[in-house]
């Protein structure tokens, strides 16, 4: 049967081990079809997407926190394989002072570095994989509802997730016209390597699980089920949007 996907060629960033999110996202886009390029941050993490990742799935370095290191990444991917059809952006980090503390006591630099990799980066990112990008592309980002509410020990995050998500809406504007749409996914707290860096961040799970819906957390696939959709044509209307994937648990105050 064929995928939704089938044709598309889609780049994720952002995948840190067989429990990320991004890699729910990978192999749900690579099970719909899609040809997935991964990028990566440095060797360590190449060794750990060489031990997930079937056999032949390109991989090409990509520091974010540098925009000539971006750029040179997306001249790569057009060179070696041509257009692309879509970029998942699952990039997000804070230095652990910054995240073990509260708003209060971020220092500036700590400020500055959550902001650069998780929010600047999907500017970063669209300006360059906009100009490989089909018409008709698609690029998707993740956060979580800390970026609206006052979330216990998730702080600094939370505030780089608020500009993430203006991001979006401006983003999605400005390529409107290129027929390119930009869109969050707000996914559910789950274990991955990411939220163990919070403080108390098995009370937030547990919090985050008892206010589902059918008292089960989301999973990884779940998410990257929404992440097909939104990197397929099914979703051609929707840009500048964000779509909660976490089993209701937004819905509660």
């Amino acid at each position: 049967m064929a995928g939704i996907l089938d044709g598309k060629r889609i780049v994720v960033m952002g995948v840190a081990n067989r429990r990320s999110i991004a890699w729910g996202c990978a192999k749900s886009l690579m099970d719909q079809g899609a040809q997935v390029i991964l990028t990566y941050q440095n060797d360590r993490l190449k060794r750990q997407l060489e031990k997930i990742s079937p056999e032949g799935t390109p991989m090409i370095q990509c520091d974010v926190a540098e925009d000539v290191n971006v750029e040179n990444t997306f001249n790569k991917i057009k060179e070696d394989y041509g257009n692309i059809d879509g970029v998942l952006h699952a990039i997000a980090y804070a230095d652990k002072k910054t995240l073990s503390g509260g708003v209060i006591d971020v220092e500036k630099d700590g400020y500055n570095l959550a902001q650069d990799i998780s929010a600047y980066s999907l500017i970063a990112v669209s300006r360059y994989a906009s100009r490989i990008m089909n018409e008709g592309g698609s690029i998707a980002t993740l956060t979580y509802m800390g970026s609206t509410r006052a979330i216990p020990s998730y702080n600094m995050m939370g505030v780089a997730k608020a500009a993430l998500e203006a991001n979006v809406r401006y983003l999605a504007r400005d390529l409107g016209d290129k027929g390119i749409r930009v869109n969050a996914i707000s996914a559910g707290a789950i274990k991955t390597l990411a939220v163990t860096g919070i403080k108390n961040h098995g009370d937030l799970l547990k919090e985050s699980e008892i206010r589902t819906v059918d008292g089960k957390s989301v999973d990884i696939f779940q998410i990257g089920g929404t992440a097909a959709f939104l990197m397929s044509d099914l979703s051609s209307g929707i840009t500048g949007d964000l779509i909660y994937v976490d089993k209701g648990v937004h819905l509660l105050s």
